[in-house]
């Protein structure tokens, strides 16, 4: 017996009825595409004719995070919750279809499915299933619409996305937007800790060439004569600066200032107040896109 999936008080027709628009690649049409695999960030898009298009999605960082985004062709016109079911394959007769979950999407946001949900749309693809989306259409008065996923070749390229996220880098751009190197006592050597540190930017920044700027500042301590001190804080500067560029950075996303002995950050009277003083700052700055949690800010007020 089938029953009517209710979604916040909205009733959708089972899918097999008619009046429900359905949209998804056929046989002929499903296509899956590895469009990023670079350590910084791994997608795996699949078109939906007619609709837009589906992208599953991880990118670096410390915690595992992997989720799938549905991007319309036009944008959503309003705010609802949306059913996110697994419909069997057409070679399984007699099997129910089962739910994922349900999730919210935002007026002007795409459709996001985060965390397990994720993974489980992961899990039903490879065995063959069809994760479908099911809700009312605002462009379509209000009519049920079905937009599915198919499997449709999606088992070898999901191979590639997986591999792909094994290489993603274990830390965020947030992680190292903003990092302050030291160094060794009148010198230009970093210390230890402040040369790992700067080898995790070398590779972000490798990564990603839509950083649109990285500036670099150099300071000294107060020991010794002040022009002298400008001249190393520059030229500490500077170093960081080919440090980039000899791994292939381009050198106009670079820019380097020295300040000398000004805008100390710790006392000069102590040893561990001047090493703390004798630093290059490294800031990044990037062009992000609005998030689901912005949408989510804005729906609440």
């Amino acid at each position: 017996m089938k029953h009517l999936i209710v979604i916040a008080g909205i009733v959708c027709l089972p899918v097999s009825q008619a009046g429900v628009l359905e949209y998804g690649a056929s046989l002929d049409q499903s296509v899956w595409k590895l469009v990023s695999d670079s350590p910084i960030e791994c997608r795996l898009e699949h078109v939906i004719p007619g609709w837009g298009k589906g992208a599953f999605v991880s990118h670096a960082g410390k915690n595992v995070n992997m989720g799938f985004e549905l991007k319309p062709l036009r944008p959503q016109a309003r705010i609802q919750t949306v059913s996110v079911r697994s419909l069997p394959p057409s070679w399984h007769p007699g099997i129910a279809e089962s739910g994922i979950s349900k999730v919210r999407f935002y007026k002007q946001f795409d459709g996001y499915v985060s965390g397990q949900a994720a993974w489980t749309m992961l899990d039903e693809l490879e065995g063959g299933y069809t994760p479908s989306f099911l809700f009312r259409d605002w462009y379509h008065q209000n009519q049920p619409v079905t937009v599915s996923i198919s499997s449709v070749g999606f088992r070898t390229t999901y191979q590639n996305f997986l591999s792909c996220m094994q290489g993603l880098l274990p830390y965020s751009f947030d992680d190292i937007a903003f990092t302050i190197l030291n160094y060794e006592k009148n010198s230009e050597d970093l210390t230890p800790y402040s040369q790992r540190r700067l080898a995790m930017i070398a590779a972000y920044l490798k990564a990603d060439p839509q950083l649109d700027l990285v500036l670099v500042d150099g300071y000294t301590d107060s020991m010794g004569p002040s022009w002298p001190n400008q001249l190393l804080s520059d030229k500490r500067a500077k170093s960081v600066k080919k440090f980039f560029t000899d791994l292939g950075v381009d050198e106009k996303r670079v820019k380097t200032e020295g300040h000398g002995e000004k805008q100390h950050v710790a006392t000069n009277d102590t040893e561990r107040g001047r090493e703390t003083n004798r630093r290059v700052v490294i800031s990044m700055q990037r062009w992000t896109p609005p998030t689901l949690a912005d949408a989510g800010k804005t729906a609440s007020r």
